[in-house]
């Protein structure tokens, strides 16, 4: 399935990841095996085998859960007091996102 050097561009953007031409020649070879190593599993008939909520624990026993307890939170002012830019009420950040 050897994925074009156009592909391997695409899915760097993707992750906000700026490739050269030899890493792009570098990765593109390791990300087609990832690729079809997937497309391997896929094929696995997996008809019967119960799905896995927790590898380490039984659902019932999961101590990675705290219990659901309530406590007193942060006012606005509180939570705003440290932002390096608030405004109406908020937080301000940095666009991530472009639109074309």
């Amino acid at each position: 399935m050897a994925l074009s050097e156009k592909e391997v561009f695409y899915v760097a953007d993707l992750a906000h990841l700026d490739l050269t031409e030899e890493e792009v020649k570098m990765f593109g070879p390791q990300l087609d095996a990832v690729l079809e190593y997937v497309q391997k599993l896929s094929q696995l008939d997996t008809t019967g085998v119960e799905p896995m909520a927790q590898v380490t624990h039984a659902a019932a026993e999961n101590s990675s859960l705290r219990d659901d307890v309530s406590k007193p939170t942060f006012t606005q002012e509180e939570a705003l007091q440290n932002a390096p830019e608030a405004g109406s009420g908020s937080f301000k950040v940095p666009q991530v996102i472009d639109r074309e």
